[in-house]
C-alpha cells in the first residue's frame, strides 16, 4: 500500500479566475510507514496573489520571483504521485487547481486522477465525527497531534501533519478502500478492511493481562452499580 499525503497554497480561491499554485507538499508512505521521500515545490505564478492568500501562507509574489514554473516540476510531481493513493484535506479545493494547471500544459483532458486515486480526508473525519469541527487543526486538537510548528499554512508542513492525522482517524491498523474522487472511504469500508488484515496476521494481537482484566472487571461493577443494573459490557457479557 503506497499513499501519498498531499497539499498546495495557492494564491487565491478560484482557479477558473485564473488563480495559480505557489506550493506543493507532499510526503510518502508504504503499509503505513513513513518512507523518508518528500516532494515541495514553491511555483512562480505569474500573477498577484490575493491579499487573503497572503494573510493564510505568507508566501510573497516577491519570494517566488525566481522560483520554477508548475510546467518546470510536472513531470516529477506526476511520477511523485503515480500509482499512488492519494490522501488530500478538502481534496475538491486542491484537486480543481492541480487539473486547472495540468489543463494549462496543454492536454485538456489530463487530470491528477488519471494517474492515481483520491482520498479526502475531510469527508473521511465528517463521516467518523459528524457535526463536529474537522478542519486539520480541530483534528490535530482531537487526535493530541502537535501542530504547534504551523504559525501558518505551508503545503509540506501541512502534509506533515495530515500524514499523523490520517493515521490517528484510521486507528493505526485500517487500510483504506480508496475510490475515484468524488468518492469516500467509508467507516465500515474501515473496518472490513481492518478485518482482512486480522485474517491474514499482519496485526499483532496483544492480549491484557490479569491485572488489566480484574481493574476492567471492577470498572464494570462500578458502572453497572450506579446505572443500577443497565451497564451494557455486562449485559452483553452475561448474554
Amino acid at each position: 500500500m503506497r499513499h501519498v499525503i498531499l497539499d498546495t497554497e495557492t494564491t487565491g480561491l478560484e482557479p477558473e479566475l485564473g488563480h495559480r499554485i505557489i506550493e506543493i507538499g507532499g510526503v510518502e508512505m508504504v503499509n503505513r510507514r513513513l518512507t523518508g521521500r518528500k516532494l515541495h515545490y514553491y511555483l512562480q505564478p505569474d500573477r498577484e496573489i490575493d491579499d487573503g492568500a497572503l494573510e493564510v501562507h505568507g508566501i510573497t509574489r516577491e519570494f517566488l520571483r525566481d522560483k520554477p514554473r508548475f510546467a518546470d516540476v510536472h513531470a516529477e510531481f506526476m511520477a511523485f504521485v503515480s500509482g499512488a493513493d492519494v490522501i488530500i484535506h478538502n481534496a475538491p479545493f486542491d484537486v480543481a487547481f492541480l487539473d486547472h494547471e495540468l489543463a494549462r500544459l496543454g492536454d485538456p483532458g489530463l487530470r491528477l486522477e488519471s494517474c492515481c486515486r483520491i482520498l479526502d480526508s475531510l469527508a473521511l473525519a465528517r463521516q467518523l465525527h459528524p457535526g463536529q469541527r474537522n478542519s486539520l487543526d480541530a483534528l490535530c486538537k482531537r487526535y493530541a497531534i502537535d501542530n504547534s510548528a504551523r504559525q501558518l499554512h505551508g503545503a509540506l508542513l501541512d502534509a506533515e501533519i495530515l500524514a499523523d492525522v490520517y493515521l490517528a482517524m484510521t486507528g493505526g491498523q485500517a487500510v483504506l478502500e480508496l475510490g475515484r474522487t468524488g468518492e469516500t472511504a467509508t467507516a465500515t469500508s474501515i473496518r472490513r478492511s481492518a478485518s482482512r488484515e486480522r485474517k491474514a496476521g499482519s496485526i499483532p494481537v496483544v492480549r491484557a493481562s490479569r491485572k488489566e482484566i480484574e481493574a476492567h472487571s471492577r470498572q464494570l461493577a462500578y458502572i453497572d452499580e450506579k446505572s443500577s443494573g443497565r451497564c451494557l459490557w455486562l449485559q452483553i457479557e452475561r448474554g
